[in-house]
């Protein structure tokens, strides 16, 4: 038997129902050990990231879907027969792999890009979403100042606060949160 190197590996996307990533993950993996196909199935993934908030003063960490409604699969090019891409099909809540009828592998630059922000999102402690912009509008949602809406004056990317100048009683006043007591006006 030849040896499988790194390049025989493609990554697979797996379309399923939205919100079921870790239940098919989870039938994905029971179903690659108990049909012996560890040595062509050889890793499931659902990207994720740490997001954290505030609620009612306490800090909570969720783990957020990077991708919601796809899962990652790594196989052997070339090894993944039909009746394996039908068995995978067939589950309960996956839809159908990128490529519909024959499965086609994303580039290695997607890969990497999609890999490389999953590693990178596990490595940092605490994330923004999305990065603020001086002059932006945002919503308070925790703390003294919950529901009032101002423009971003200054940002501290260093101790991760920001300076938000709302309106109290008609006048512009300064207020000083944390990245993670605002969301972003829409």
């Amino acid at each position: 038997m030849t040896e499988v190197t790194q390049d025989d590996r493609k990554w697979y996307a797996l379309r399923v129902v939205s919100g079921k990533e870790r239940k098919v993950k989870e039938h994905l993996d029971k179903l690659v050990s108990t049909s012996n196909w560890s040595h062509i199935v050889t890793q499931i993934l659902v990207p994720t990231e740490k997001v954290y908030t505030v609620k009612n003063g306490k800090k909570t960490v969720k783990e957020r879907n990077f991708y919601p409604g796809y899962i990652l699969l790594e196989a052997v090019e070339g090894k993944m027969h039909a009746d394996i891409v039908q068995s995978i099909r067939s589950m309960n809540g996956v839809i159908n792999f990128l490529g519909k009828e024959q499965p086609i592998p994303l580039r290695k630059a997607e890969v990497n890009r999609i890999l490389g922000k999953v590693d990178e999102m596990q490595d940092a402690g605490e994330n923004v979403n999305e990065p603020f912009i001086v002059g932006e509008s945002v919503k308070i949602i925790d703390g003294p100042f919950n529901e009032f809406t101002g423009t971003i004056e200054e940002i501290y990317e260093d101790k991760k606060k920001m300076k938000v100048i709302v309106k109290i009683f008609g006048r512009r006043t300064p207020v000083e949160v944390n990245f993670v007591q605002v969301e972003k006006q829409i």
